[in-house]
């Protein structure tokens, strides 16, 4: 994917953020799913524009999105390029109104993210990414137009010294992950919802991500490519890439980490 198109992505996720942010000043209603998880009038106003803006931009590509997905309706994607689409990821912290909320599209190719848009409108943060031109951040506020000239390169850190810093699930911490950590030194934990994890270990704000449990396709996919392009990485258990396109096995993850290096094991040994 081109700088051109990638900036396209990112108004189109821009212009959704624009749409959940409208949702987010009212008296919203929430409704459950099929399981149990919240869905709100963001949720599918976002979706629709989403679909609607890559149907015109982009309509031999197929998408599959996570509202449309939980109605049944996911496209055949065979082993061609696919969009992944989470109109609203964190729809939990929007409904809780504490921000940490993003709009997420990614482009998987050969089962990898190869480019990917996250847009965090509450708190004016963009992020937009390709495998092979690198991790950018944006400011970028939901009522005004999306201006793309100030984007800074990103990058992730080496891992520090005195400990890293760990990035935890605002809704989804648990005591799960200690078995697994236990070769690490920890110096400080950050606590955030949706993919702004993985943002925040793209730009050196974090170290750790590990997710033991259920998260989709379309939770993860614009994070990793925001997080790979920026020099990081994020492995199955087994130390394997995180993969997409499963959907013989459903569009389930495994449990994963992710993590602001690249190598061999899941973690850092202590110093």
């Amino acid at each position: 994917m081109d700088t051109a198109a990638l900036e396209h992505l990112a108004v189109i996720a821009h212009e959704a953020g624009r749409l959940v942010m409208e949702i987010y000043g009212t008296a919203f209603d929430v409704e459950a799913k099929a399981d149990n998880s919240p869905v709100t009038a963001a949720d599918r106003a976002a979706e629709d524009a989403i679909l609607a803006a890559l149907a015109r931009r982009f309509a031999d590509i197929p998408v599959v999105s996570e509202e449309a997905a939980a109605a049944g309706h996911v496209p055949d994607i065979d082993d061609g390029p696919f969009f992944l689409v989470d109109p609203l990821d964190g729809t939990r912290e929007f409904v809780g109104r504490n921000g940490e909320f993003t709009v997420n599209i990614a482009l998987i190719a050969a089962a990898r993210p190869v480019a990917g848009v996250v847009y965090a409108p509450a708190a004016g943060r963009l992020f937009s990414a390709t495998r092979d031109g690198g991790a950018f951040e944006t400011a970028a506020k939901a009522d005004r137009p999306l201006d793309m000239s100030g984007a800074r390169r990103i990058s992730t850190r080496p891992p520090p010294g005195d400990g890293l810093t760990l990035a935890v699930s605002r809704s989804h911490a648990g005591g799960e992950q200690r078995d697994l950590l236990k070769t690490c030194r920890i110096a400080s934990t950050i606590t955030a919802g949706s993919s702004l994890k993985f943002c925040l270990l793209a730009c050196g704000e974090a170290d750790l991500y590990p997710r033991l449990g259920r998260t989709m396709e379309w939770d993860t996919a614009a994070g990793q490519a925001v997080l790979e392009a920026a020099g990081g990485s994020v492995v199955t258990l087994d130390g394997k890439p995180l993969l997409y396109g499963k959907r013989a096995r459903g569009l389930d993850n495994p449990s994963f980490v992710a993590r602001g290096w690249t190598g061999p094991g899941l973690v850092t040994p202590r110093h």
